[in-house]
């Protein structure tokens, strides 16, 4: 699972229409909250990149091969008890529950936190679910060629950066 920077405002919408319309939240100020919200979701991005950078630091100056980037930042998110990948939803879904707790804008919870959680966690999921319907496009495209190859690692790559344009994720 993968939060692209602009799946963020459909996500945050997503999140005041279940819980603040539903009546789980109260807020007294409605763009505050969206704010709030935002910014646990793009603090989540800044984090992953910092990460990511961090790791390429760490295979570099190491001199290890770059299939080991994806040990080495899983070593650096458990370290800073950071959610990567299947991990990300419950990350921020528990960040936005935090912020639910301490926010200035939030007057009133009355769902419980379970509750909360699952919603996000929907949410979450139903936004973040790209990164499997990308694979599974890009592949349609690539059937000619062996799985595996170079030629198949090329064209993947290019094919999912058209895909990722055509639906503005790029």
């Amino acid at each position: 699972m993968r939060l692209y920077a602009s799946k963020i405002p459909p996500i945050v919408d997503s999140v005041l229409h279940a819980l603040v319309d539903s009546g789980d939240l109260e807020t007294s100020n409605r763009e505050e909250f969206q704010h709030d919200v935002e910014s646990v979701l793009r603090e989540y991005l800044r984090t992953n990149r910092e990460i990511t950078e961090r790791s390429k630091d760490i295979l570099e100056q190491r001199g290890l091969p770059y299939s080991e980037l994806h040990r080495v930042r899983r070593q650096q998110a458990e370290q800073l008890d950071f959610g990567i990948g299947d991990d990300a939803i419950t990350w921020i879904a528990n960040q936005m529950l935090e912020l639910f707790m301490r926010s200035h804008w939030v007057e009133e919870v009355y769902a419980d936190d379970p509750t909360l959680r699952r919603k996000l966690k929907d949410i979450l999921r139903r936004h973040m679910q790209h990164d499997e319907d990308l694979d599974k496009e890009v592949r349609r495209h690539l059937k000619h060629l062996q799985d595996g190859t170079d030629t198949f690692e090329i064209e993947y790559q290019k094919q999912l950066e058209l895909v990722k344009r055509k639906h503005g994720l790029s």
